[in-house]
C-alpha cells in the first residue's frame, strides 16, 4: 500500500484503537457513524489522501469538500460519496455541524451481491457526486441511516444482509436525485468498447506499491487484449469520448503521477518506473509536456 494511502484498518486504530471484534467477522468492515459523535471524540477532518475504503456522507452544514484537485462548497443538507481512487479532505468542522457517514471496503458488497462498485458512476475515477438535498429527500435519507444505526447495534444473524440493502438503497436513490452522464446500458457497439476499455485502464489504478507498474500504456496494448484491431479501438474512442485514445491513457497516467507526488514520498525516478518510464527523463519530459510543470516543481506548488 501506497504511504499517501490510509487503510480502513488504520482508520478504526485511531477511532477504537484496533478493530473491533465485531467487525472482525464483518467482511468489508462496514460501520455507520453520527458526525456529531465525532466531532466530540476530536475526530473530524481526514488528511488529503486516498483512503482504501469507500465513504458515504449525509451532511448538514456549510463547508468545502476537496475532490483530487477540485474544490467543492457546499450548504444545508447534501449527500456525498468517496472513492478509494480519489483523495479528498473538507475543512475544519464547526459545531452546528451534523450528520452521518458509512465506510464499507469493496468486499462488503462482492461478497453476497453481483455489485462492483468501481463501475457505478458514483464511484468512477474523476466523479464529483454531490448532491445538494431538498427536506423531502434529506428526511428519507436520514431515515435509511438511522435504520443502519439501530441494525448495526444488533445480535441479529442477517444484520449486515440488511444494512447491505440499505447501503444499496442510498446508493441508487442518490443516482435518482441526479442522473450522471455514464449509463448502465450503451446504445452502440462504440459506446460497448469504450466502456470495456474504460474499465480495463481503471482496473490498473490505484498503484499502491513501487512494485506494482502500469503496464498497458498504448493503444495496440489495449486492442490487443480486448481482441480487436487498434483502428476499431481507436474510432470507437474518437466517435464516444470525442478524445483519442492516447489521450485518454495519457490523462489517466497524468493524473495517476500527479497523486503519487503529491501523496507520496517515494522518489521520481520511483514514480516514472511504475508508470512504466524506463528512465527519469522520459518521465521528465512526459509530465511537463502534460502540465508544463516538471514532476519536482509539481511536487513543491
Amino acid at each position: 500500500m501506497a504511504k499517501g494511502t490510509v487503510s480502513l484498518e488504520q482508520f478504526y486504530q485511531d477511532k477504537y484503537g484496533g478493530l473491533p471484534e465485531d467487525l472482525q467477522k464483518n467482511i468489508g468492515q462496514f460501520n455507520v457513524f453520527r458526525i456529531e459523535d465525532r466531532l466530540r471524540t476530536g475526530t473530524t477532518s481526514p488528511t488529503f489522501i486516498r483512503r482504501d475504503f469507500f465513504k458515504i456522507m449525509l451532511f448538514q452544514g456549510d463547508n468545502i469538500f476537496h475532490y483530487g484537485n477540485t474544490s467543492i462548497p457546499i450548504s444545508g443538507h447534501t449527500l456525498l460519496f468517496f472513492n478509494p481512487r480519489t483523495p479528498y479532505t473538507y475543512e475544519p468542522l464547526t459545531a452546528d455541524t451534523s450528520g452521518y457517514f458509512c465506510v464499507f471496503k469493496d468486499e462488503f458488497f462482492k461478497e453476497n451481491l453481483r455489485l462492483n462498485l468501481s463501475q457505478l458512476p458514483l464511484f468512477t475515477a474523476g466523479a464529483q457526486p454531490v448532491f445538494s438535498l431538498d427536506d423531502a429527500n434529506t428526511n428519507e435519507l436520514k431515515s435509511i441511516f438511522e435504520k443502519m444505526l439501530r441494525e448495526f447495534d444488533t445480535d441479529y444473524l442477517y444484520k449486515y444482509e440488511l444494512i447491505r440493502n440499505y447501503v444499496s438503497e442510498l446508493i441508487y436513490l442518490a443516482m435518482k436525485f441526479q442522473p450522471v452522464s455514464s449509463s448502465f446500458e450503451h446504445p452502440n457497439a462504440a459506446a460497448r468498447v469504450t466502456a470495456v476499455f474504460t474499465e480495463l485502464l481503471e482496473r490498473q489504478f490505484p498503484i499502491d506499491s513501487t512494485s506494482q507498474r502500469f503496464e498497458l500504456r498504448s493503444p495496440k496494448a489495449f486492442a490487443e487484449r480486448l481482441s480487436i484491431h487498434v483502428n476499431y479501438l481507436n474510432r470507437a474512442i474518437r466517435q464516444t469520448t470525442g478524445h483519442t485514445t492516447t489521450e485518454l491513457i495519457f490523462a489517466r497516467i497524468t493524473a495517476e503521477a500527479k497523486a503519487l507526488l503529491r501523496h507520496t514520498n517515494w522518489n521520481i525516478a520511483e514514480i516514472g518506473y511504475v508508470l512504466g518510464f524506463e528512465d527519469q527523463a522520459h518521465f521528465h519530459h512526459f509530465f511537463k509536456k502534460q502540465t508544463t510543470l516538471s514532476p519536482s516543481d509539481f511536487r513543491q506548488v
